[in-house]
């Protein structure tokens, strides 16, 4: 899809920043809802390092890149415009909009926003980790754990979540070796649960992987000490990509992951006329529900502008009266 050029001042009646599933499916439900509509994207998917997708329901195992493409050739079809770029600041005009800044100094206005930016994944400072990270060093047993099923699995123990990921993963290897790295020692309940699932512990910090012909063959610890392994899992410290959100004035909420934007059950902030969906406002958020909160957010939208125009000319015809 080619980029559309703006000029400044170009009025849309919703700017979704962000274009990932949750920022075109909402883009798409606009789009079909007659809204003029401009999707901002940075392009910086959380999933680009993975070659496939899964479970999203007729689209499993699709390449992640291609999605993206299938989706703004869609939102296309219904007058959606899409440009790569990045919003700088978004701020009240002072009405009932908000004057949207992209890269460059171009402007735009929108009277509604759908924020969509995702976040980072902070990952554990081993050596390894990240050139491996979505080939053979995971995060999501409910992504991955298929493909990996019945392997020599590794958890490098969360510092928040402990144990709570080698549990989840053993539904997938009975082989299963949780490291516990810097983590605290665990609480007497999870070592009730890791000696249930037959979950070996190995104390000692992870010092790096052993990668063998472009796969992982083991876990390094700095006393020397190599666990042979093929797949390793590794829990990340997560970032709301929220800055504009919060600059806005959105309010957060504290989850066990850190501070997120929160949001009513339509994406709804606490910024009037501002919506958000995605990873930007939980850390749980896999492509399908992501697409289904933006989904949420365009009909949600699409309806408050609906009996926004409606009070508007029923204000005005009663003064004419």
């Amino acid at each position: 899809m080619s980029e559309h050029e703006h000029t400044p001042g170009q009025r849309y009646d919703v700017v979704v920043v962000g274009g990932g599933a949750a920022g075109l499916s909402a883009a798409l439900v606009l789009g079909r809802s007659r809204r003029r509509t401009l999707v901002v994207d940075a392009g910086e998917p959380r999933n680009a390092p993975a070659a496939h997708m899964q479970g999203y329901l007729s689209r499993d195992g699709m390449d992640p890149a291609a999605f993206l493409a299938e989706g703004r050739r869609e939102i296309a079809a219904y007058g959606v415009e899409w440009t790569a770029g990045r919003v700088t600041e978004a701020a009240s005009d002072g009405a009932d909009g908000f004057v949207v800044t992209l890269d460059g100094g171009r402007t735009v206005h929108a009277r509604r926003l759908v924020v969509t930016t995702g976040l980072v994944d902070g990952l554990p400072a081993i050596e390894g980790v990240a050139e491996r990270w979505g080939k053979d060093v995971l995060h999501c047993p409910y992504c991955h754990g298929w493909e990996v099923r019945d392997q020599a699995f590794g958890v490098i123990a969360h510092p928040v979540m402990g144990a709570h990921q080698a549990l989840m993963v053993s539904q997938w290897s009975d082989d299963v070796t949780l490291f516990l790295h810097t983590a605290a020692p665990l609480s007497p309940q999870d070592r009730a649960r890791v000696a249930a699932a037959g979950i070996t512990v190995v104390t000692g910090e992870v010092s790096g992987l052993v990668v063998e012909e472009d796969r992982l063959t083991g876990v390094r610890l700095a006393d020397g000490r190599v666990v042979e392994r093929a797949v390793l899992f590794a829990g990340t410290l997560l970032s709301p990509r929220d800055g504009l959100l919060t600059a806005l004035g959105a309010t957060t909420e504290e989850t066990p992951f850190g501070p997120f934007v929160a949001v009513d059950a339509t994406g709804r902030t606490s910024v009037p006329g501002v919506w958000a969906a995605g990873n930007a406002v939980g850390p749980a958020e896999q492509v399908i529900n992501a697409a289904s909160g933006g989904y949420r957010a365009g009909t949600a939208i699409n309806g408050e502008l609906i009996l926004t125009d409606l009070d508007r000319k029923a204000a005005s015809a009663s003064r004419r009266g």
